[in-house]
């Protein structure tokens, strides 16, 4: 996909299932993003005080994200 395709095709489907991660963690959330397609996920950067959201198309991978990150997220 190119990069005006991945875009709009985020724009359908977000906001999915949304996960709010502390900011101390964040290159740990990337990480375990990286091995999802970028059409498949999206972080907002700094939605809160010491927090970025991430934005999951698939609910079941967002939940695995949430409990992989255990009391960081959705603190």
């Amino acid at each position: 996909m190119t990069p005006q395709e991945i875009f709009d095709y985020k724009q359908k489907w977000k906001p999915g299932y949304s996960v709010r991660l502390h900011s101390d963690v964040e290159d740990r959330g990337k990480d375990w993003c990286k091995k999802l397609e970028k059409h498949q996920w999206e972080m907002t950067k700094w939605t809160d005080v010491y927090e970025h959201t991430f934005h999951f198309e698939d609910m079941v991978v967002g939940q695995n994200f949430e409990m992989e990150m255990g009391h960081f997220a959705n603190q």
